[in-house]
């Protein structure tokens, strides 16, 4: 058991890090799912349901960089390689405001179905197209709708990537061998997920604000004892509207009164776990095939 103090940086007593997905224009042209129930007739491009998306770029994405510089947070936005490429300048501007750029695929893709060359040179172009953007390239990776292949950590572990985050079997980090060496996992969130929680028919913002905020208060109590992570998860079409990016303004100004919480990008949280990886979690796992669990091939 890793006492509080002894394993975040300056004796922070519990990590919170921020989920931002870049998807827009990443997904199909048509029949990708949106506000708009109906589905289209195949063969005809969505039009309406690609102007939801739109959104994110145009309102979302910018709405939500204006909330994390009022409250000095860093997130992990993870793009799209297509959505790179059609908004350039937006990739660009987060990294200029300090977050950092991760990996999501160059389009929506089930990246499962690829073959280990396949997807060898489908992640190496998504990380092509983030640099060629940014000036910078990802070290953090998460697959489209949470589905890492077989083969995918030991692609990534050979493409320099240090971690991915689609597991969502712990609260806190943890290493994994790959490849012979240290992979990093920073899991994902479902339940504090925005596709989740604003669902449409139903989204009740006083009730997601207060499930963001029993979550903060139960990790923060059993980070006294053990080692704990709070990951939320925003998307840019999603959380970017103005009535929900009230919300976060609200929580977030709740939840920094608190000093001894360290607010961290993921890949910051990858590299500490990486460079102490005695006080770290490790899990040892059968091949993905056999555990159906995400880890080696073999």
């Amino acid at each position: 058991m890793t006492i509080a103090g002894t394993f975040w940086p300056n004796g922070a007593r519990l990590a919170f890090t921020i989920t931002l997905q870049f998807e827009a224009g990443g997904q199909p042209i048509s029949g990708a799912p949106g506000p708009i129930a109906e589905p289209i007739l195949p063969g005809f491009p969505d039009l309406g349901q690609n102007s939801f998306y739109e959104y994110g770029a145009r309102e979302g994405i910018p709405r939500l960089l204006d909330l994390f510089d009022r409250h000095g947070i860093k997130v992990s936005a993870y793009m799209v390689g297509d959505a790179v490429r059609r908004h350039p300048d937006l990739a660009a501007e987060i990294v200029r405001r300090g977050h950092e750029a991760g990996a999501h695929g160059q389009s929506w893709q089930r990246q499962y179905q690829l073959d280990r060359p396949q997807e060898t040179a489908w992640i190496a172009s998504n990380v092509r197209s983030i640099e060629e953007a940014t000036g910078t390239r990802p070290s953090g990776y998460t697959n489209y709708w949470i589905r890492p292949g077989v083969n995918t950590l030991e692609i990534l572990q050979e493409l320099g990537f240090r971690y991915h985050i689609d597991d969502l079997s712990a609260d806190e980090p943890f290493l994994q061998t790959i490849n012979g060496r240290p992979f990093a996992t920073v899991p994902y969130t479902v339940h504090l997920n925005d596709i989740v929680s604003f669902d449409f028919p139903n989204f009740n913002p006083a009730a997601y604000e207060q499930q963001l905020i029993d979550e903060f208060d139960q990790l923060y109590e059993e980070g006294a004892h053990k080692r704990r992570m709070m990951v939320i998860a925003l998307h840019d079409r999603l959380s970017g509207h103005a009535s929900r990016v009230r919300v976060l303004d609200r929580v977030l100004t709740r939840l920094r009164e608190h000093d001894d919480v360290w607010w961290a990008r993921k890949d910051q949280i990858a590299d500490w776990v990486l460079a102490h990886p005695e006080t770290a979690a490790w899990v040892s796992r059968d091949p993905a095939p056999i555990s159906g669990l995400p880890g080696s091939s073999a």
